[in-house]
């Protein structure tokens, strides 16, 4: 998902600290926004794998005992 203007906005809401303090480890992060952001990007590149891998163990998708197919893949 692209999105082409970044919209952010102050908000409010309780926040479990101990979670906090394990992703802000875990991620290298210092500050609650940094470690909300980077755990945001995190779940989407999380997807964006999941959905990978589907694509990868789908027989047929990408052709890759296709002859004609591959004959060009690494020129």
């Amino acid at each position: 998902m692209c999105v082409a203007t970044i919209a952010k906005r102050k908000t409010s809401f309780e926040i479990d600290f101990a979670k906090v303090e394990s992703a802000r480890e875990i991620l290298g992060t210092r500050t609650l926004t940094d470690t909300v952001d980077a755990a945001l990007d995190e779940v989407i590149k999380l997807q964006q794998r999941r959905r990978l891998v589907e694509l990868l163990f789908t027989p047929g998708r990408l052709q890759l005992d296709d002859p004609d197919v591959m004959s060009g893949a690494w020129r």
